[in-house]
């Protein structure tokens, strides 16, 4: 059976059932489980640790208001890093590749910081899309323009995600494929392309690393505009 590039993208299924939700859920089963000791492992240690390094740098841009967001962050966070790097694991599917797992995760949450601003601050979320000194005749185009840009936010969100996970799994499925054909032939350059799929691999890693982390930090940013 011939495959393309673009066969690892589709969501898995077993008899007809998909398997999308297994592979979100999966990350969580090997974060290690709290408990009441207080001597822990290192993992465990190493965990908090690191959730607390990321609690702080989500936190930093934000108010004590939007300190009550930081559970939903962290656990985002986490949960987008975990399957960001999972998902560079030979044989194994990337749910966030799915634009519309993507668009479910970015819409909502905008959605929440937009009418959290609406609530508590009405003049000043709509004052954003008027910036102060603006001539009259250019209002109704500023406005139109405003209000798009703040509409597509979740668009881009999710598109920027997909993007760069897709594009960096194409890249490293090209560069497999190159490097196995090559062998037989020609070896050295076999070689060469094996080097260069290592390094890719490494900044790919890192892509994933970082795509999850701008994320999350976008939409603390939102959130900080609203409240």
């Amino acid at each position: 059976m011939n495959l393309s590039f673009f066969d690892q993208f589709s969501s898995p299924s077993l008899l007809g059932i998909p398997l999308i939700l297994i592979a979100m859920t999966f990350p969580a089963l090997l974060l290690p489980s709290p408990d009441n000791r207080w001597v822990t492992n290192r993992l465990s240690t190493l965990q908090l640790w690191f959730i607390n390094l990321i609690t702080k740098q989500l936190m930093t841009p934000l108010n004590k208001k939007g300190h009550k967001w930081a559970l939903i962050l962290t656990s985002l966070m986490i949960f987008l890093l975990l399957i960001n790097l999972l998902g560079l694991l030979p044989y194994t599917f990337t749910p966030t590749t799915q634009l519309s797992m993507n668009l479910a995760l970015a819409f909502p949450l905008w959605l929440a910081t937009l009418l959290t601003g609406l609530r508590n601050q009405p003049s000043t979320s709509l004052g954003h899309l008027l910036p102060e000194g603006t001539p009259t005749l250019l209002i109704p185009a500023l406005v139109l323009i405003e209000t798009t840009s703040l509409l597509i936010r979740p668009l881009a969100l999710g598109v920027r995600l997909t993007a760069n996970l897709t594009a960096g799994h194409l890249l490293i499925q090209l560069i497999s494929t190159a490097t196995v054909a090559l062998f037989s032939t020609m070896p050295a350059v076999s070689l060469l392309t094996l080097l260069v799929l290592f390094l890719l691999t490494i900044l790919e890693i890192a892509v994933a690393m970082i795509q999850a982390y701008v994320f999350v930090l976008l939409l603390s940013l939102y959130l900080q505009e609203n409240i």
